[in-house]
């Protein structure tokens, strides 16, 4: 079911809500950013799911494309903390999706956290469907 959660960055200049059904699945991934970033998140929300509630003129893009799709990595360029990514990748649906970085919402508990269902993939690799051959680091 979904819940409401309120996020933000680390200077508060960002902040946002997102509706997420953690019953759905957490993730990790082991490509070089999400590697360099040790993320986790909730991924491929619907756009709508996601507000973004302060900080549009803070907010930097690190984005990549090519013929997989595109991605937009959102950060605060105050206190250089991600939040968010948005874009569409074909190997996923190619649909429109929200990912929220867990670590940046603020109400989200310790137990819900590790209750959630966590997923691996293995973005390396571009095998995004399939967990890498090792977890034991992300």
């Amino acid at each position: 079911m979904k819940q409401t959660f309120h996020g933000s960055c680390h200077c508060k200049a960002v902040t946002f809500e997102a509706d997420i059904d953690l019953a759905e699945g957490t993730g990790r991934c082991n490509c070089t950013l999400c590697w360099k970033q040790r993320m986790w998140n909730a991924g491929q929300l619907q756009p709508a799911d996601f507000r973004l509630l302060s900080g549009e003129d803070v907010l930097g893009d690190y984005a990549k494309s090519g013929d997989w799709g595109e991605s937009h990595h959102r950060f605060c360029t105050k206190c250089g903390i991600a939040t968010h990514s948005h874009g569409a990748i074909k190997m996923m649906g190619g649909k429109p999706f929200v990912s929220v970085h867990l670590a940046a919402l603020d109400d989200l508990s310790v137990d819900d956290l590790v209750a959630a269902p966590l997923a691996y993939m293995d973005g390396l690799h571009d095998n995004w469907q399939n967990p890498p051959d090792e977890t034991r680091h992300l």
